[in-house]
């Protein structure tokens, strides 16, 4: 596989992958089964398959869906089971991919040998990683605004995209819109949602007590929202002009303001991979463990996020970090991230070590995202305040980013939360000692002179912690 082109999350689009995307092959022919977000499939007859390119389905795909050109950019075809998740360049060839799909469990996942003797990916039709949030504001056509809504709208039911309740009850009351029609008083009422308040919440947040749906609980917000909250939303929700006449003729609208909503997430559009971390030591004999987490990284940044609590450990904007990843013989491969923090009020740089054999594959992920993001801004000028981004132009630079704390939003970091190692400067070198330093651990990081993160070339004496 080639950098940037593999990744993999947990368990949410992949569940539905439990079987094969060809369903049968003869000698030059094969039914191909494309699967979209919201679970329908797409079948092509198709000549040649096993030779064929990504780009030749994806083609395929566009014209059976009558899309527009501009979902060459927008969408991208993915090979996907419960156990890894791979978007497809272009040239690649899905149908040998997925005969070497046995051969790319055993390297990118720790997943049982019976497990992967029984996965199979199946083929789909997703967003593609490295479109831009700013370009989606562009795009009209409904069809394909409907196929982001749908694909944004399973991640944040599936909790792959942590949200405040209020920001759930917002996007929930949207899909209310979109499969109830505008908002009639006294239909439906709060009971009718709770029959089926997962349809619109985050299955982790609807919880049921006594044989119905009980309030919402979250950390860090108000409880007792519920069925009550999502119908007082759903009544707020603004009708496009001329939605009377036409009510089905203004989805659009409603799908774009869904994806609006989203893109505040700091994580939308993510790639997603497995790993763990160290917890803090806890307790007289000081044990931790390991905490399993999802890394999500996009064209903004990293955000790692707490695969059982649903919600953000760490975020960091690409020039508020420095990476590397190492596969030392014998050993778990590792990323690790280093980011400016203090202890006890002194400054120092902080390692997060995250676990995972798909460490090799979010690093060539960070760096391409980071290639992207300088070339699609070579003419920056280096005396402005702003570094690197990807907002909009028009957008005002962003302030400097404060030390990271945490603070009550899900999507913010909850540095406590994390067993990090600490280094700082002595002298001309540096020891991992309790904290004082501004010297970078590593040398990869985004090359600007703008930004939170200070560069500074790492001395022959640092070693690894």
């Amino acid at each position: 596989m080639d950098r940037a082109e593999g990744n993999a999350g947990q368990p949410g689009p992949a569940e539905r992958s439990h079987r094969s995307s060809v369903s049968s092959v003869g000698a030059r022919a094969a039914d191909v089964l494309v699967y979209l977000a919201d679970d329908t499939v797409v079948p092509l007859a198709v000549e040649n398959l096993p030779i064929l390119s990504a780009h030749e389905l994806h083609r395929a795909v566009r014209e059976v869906l009558q899309l527009p050109d501009i979902a060459l950019e927008v969408f991208a075809l993915w090979l996907i089971s419960p156990l890894l998740e791979v978007q497809l360049k272009p040239k690649h060839q899905p149908y040998k991919l997925g005969r070497q799909w046995p051969e790319l469990l055993l390297r990118f996942t720790d997943a049982p040998d019976d497990d992967v003797a029984m996965d199979e990916p199946s083929l789909q039709f997703r967003r593609n990683v490295f479109f831009p949030k700013r370009r989606e504001l562009q795009l009209h056509d409904e069809e394909v605004l409907r196929l982001l809504y749908e694909e944004a709208k399973s991640n944040v039911l599936t909790a792959r995209y942590p949200c405040d309740l209020e920001d759930c009850e917002v996007l929930g009351a949207l899909v209310c819109r979109v499969q109830l029609g505008p908002y009639q008083p006294g239909q439906p009422t709060a009971c009718t949602l709770r029959e089926k308040l997962d349809s619109f919440l985050p299955a982790h947040l609807c919880k049921r007590g006594h044989g119905l749906f009980a309030a919402l609980r979250g950390r860090g917000a108000k409880a007792g929202l519920g069925e009550q909250g999502l119908l007082t939303a759903y009544s707020q929700v603004k009708e496009a002009a001329g939605s009377e006449s036409e009510p089905e003729a203004t989805l659009g609208s409603h799908y774009r303001a869904y994806l609006l909503k989203c893109h505040e997430l700091p994580f939308y559009g993510c790639a997603f991979f497995h790993g763990e971390i160290d917890k803090p030591a806890q307790g007289f004999l000081h044990r931790g463990g390991r905490k399993p987490v999802i890394v999500a990284i996009s064209l903004e940044g990293v955000h790692v996020i707490d695969s059982r609590e649903k919600h953000v450990l760490l975020g960091l904007r690409f020039q508020e970090l420095s990476w590397d990843h190492t596969c030392p013989e014998e050993e778990e491969p590792v990323l690790w991230l280093e980011f400016d923090g203090d202890s006890e009020g002194t400054p120092v740089n902080k390692l997060l070590r995250i676990y995972s054999k798909q460490a090799e594959l979010m690093s060539s992920l960070i760096e391409y995202c980071i290639e992207l993001n300088q070339a699609a801004e070579p003419t920056a000028p280096q005396d402005s305040t702003s570094g690197p981004h990807s907002a909009p132009s028009s957008s005002p630079p962003p302030a400097q980013r404060p030390k990271l704390r945490r603070q009550s939003s899900v999507v913010c970091s909850r540095i406590q939360h994390l067993s990090t190692i600490d280094y700082v400067e002595d002298g001309k070198g540096i020891k991992r000692v309790k904290p004082k330093r501004t010297t970078s651990f590593f040398s990869r990081q985004l090359s600007t002179g703008q930004g939170s993160y200070t560069v500074v070339q790492p001395t022959d004496s640092l070693e690894q912690g």
